[in-house]
C-alpha cells in the first residue's frame, strides 16, 4: 500500500514583506508612530496616572465606550470579591470567559464592552469579562489567581446562571497570556479541561522576551521593547520569568482546546504567537494562526480592512466552536 504524504500547512513568507502591507494599514501605522512620538511613552509614566487618565477619556485614545446592556457583579476570589462584567443575550449558547489586556498593569473589563457586545450578539454567547487585580499593586500571582478563580466559578455556576455548560476562553495581549495560564492551571491543579476553544489575540507567552520582543527596540507602535520590559517588571520578578506558570511557552501544552492565535507582523510580540502556535500543535492540539501584514499590537481595534477581516474571523471561530 502506498501512503501519500499530506502537505504540512505553513505560513506564506510573503505576508512578512513590506509589499504585503496594504496602503491603509501603512498610513495608519505612520499616524500611530507620529502621534506616540509626540507623547510621553508609557514606560516613563506611573500606572495609576495612566489608569486615571484613561478613565477621564484623556490621552491619545479618547473616551472609553461602554454599553448599557453590561451588568456588573462580584464573585468570590482568593483575596476578596472579584468584579465581573457580563454582557449576555437572552438564551446564551455558551459562555465566553474574557480577560482584558493592558500588560497586567492597565486596562479594565469595561474597556472591552464594544467588541464583547459584538461577540454576545453575533455568537450568541454570554461574555463574562474579569476585572482581575493589577500590578504593581498586586504583582504575580494575584492576576492569574483571580483568573483561575473566575474560571472555576464559571465551571460551577454557568449552568445555573446562564443555562449552558459550554465554555470558551480568550483575551487580548496580557489577557491572551492569562487565558493560557488559566487553561494550564485548570488542567494541572484541578484535573479540568472544560473549555472548547481559546481565542488568543497578540499575547505575551515568554516573559523573558522572545527575539522579536527583545530586538524590537524603541520604535513605538503601541508597544516597544522598553514598554514591554516596563510591564513585565511590574508584573513578575526576573527569576520567575521562565517558570511555566508565568511563561506558558515553557509549559507542557498537551490536552488544550482548539485555538485561534491572531497577531500582526508589526507587533513586537509576533514571535510569541508564532512560537506558541508551533508548540500548541506539537503537543497534539488543534490550532490556527492568523498573521496580518502590517498589523500593530491591538490592530483589530482600528478602522482598517485587516481589522474588519480579523474580527470577522474571530466571530466565526467563536460562533462555530
Amino acid at each position: 500500500m502506498v501512503v501519500r504524504e499530506q502537505p504540512v500547512p505553513g505560513l506564506d513568507p510573503r505576508i512578512f514583506s513590506r509589499s504585503a502591507v496594504d496602503p491603509v494599514t501603512a498610513q495608519l501605522n505612520q499616524a500611530i508612530e507620529k502621534v506616540l512620538a509626540q507623547t510621553t511613552s508609557v514606560h516613563l509614566r506611573r500606572p495609576a496616572e495612566l489608569r486615571a487618565e484613561r478613565e477621564r477619556g484623556e490621552g491619545v485614545w479618547g473616551p472609553v465606550l461602554t454599553v448599557d446592556s453590561a451588568r456588573v457583579r462580584e464573585i468570590p476570589g482568593p483575596a476578596g470579591e472579584i468584579p465581573i462584567r457580563v454582557i449576555a443575550p437572552p438564551s446564551p449558547r455558551g459562555v465566553y470567559l474574557h480577560f482584558h489586556g493592558g500588560g497586567w498593569t492597565l486596562g479594565a473589563a469595561h474597556h472591552c464592552d464594544v467588541p464583547n457586545q459584538r461577540i454576545a450578539d453575533e455568537c450568541g454567547l454570554a461574555v463574562v469579562s474579569v476585572d482581575y487585580r493589577l500590578a504593581p499593586e498586586h504583582p504575580y500571582p494575584a492576576g492569574p489567581d483571580d483568573c483561575e478563580a473566575a474560571a472555576l466559578w464559571i465551571v460551577e455556576h454557568a449552568l445555573g446562571e446562564f443555562g449552558t455548560d459550554r465554555f470558551l476562553i480568550g483575551g487580548e495581549s496580557a489577557g491572551a497570556h492569562l487565558s493560557v495560564v488559566t487553561l494550564l492551571r485548570l488542567r494541572d491543579r484541578h484535573g479540568l479541561a472544560p473549555f472548547v476553544a481559546a481565542n488568543l489575540l497578540f499575547g505575551a507567552y515568554d516573559l523573558s522576551l522572545t527575539p522579536s520582543a527583545r530586538g524590537w527596540g524603541e520604535r513605538n507602535l503601541i508597544l516597544s521593547t522598553p514598554i514591554i520590559e516596563w510591564f513585565t517588571e511590574h508584573f513578575v520578578p526576573e527569576p520567575l520569568r521562565r517558570h511555566p506558570d508565568v511563561s506558558p511557552l515553557y509549559a507542557d501544552l498537551a490536552g488544550l482546546p482548539p485555538a485561534l492565535l491572531t497577531v500582526g507582523t508589526e507587533d513586537p510580540l509576533l514571535d510569541d504567537s508564532l512560537f506558541l502556535h508551533a508548540r500548541w500543535i506539537a503537543a497534539g492540539n488543534d490550532a490556527r494562526i492568523s498573521v496580518w501584514p502590517g498589523g500593530v499590537h491591538g490592530f483589530n481595534a482600528f478602522p482598517v480592512p485587516i481589522a474588519q477581516r480579523s474580527n470577522a474571523q474571530i466571530i466565526d471561530f467563536l460562533a462555530n466552536a
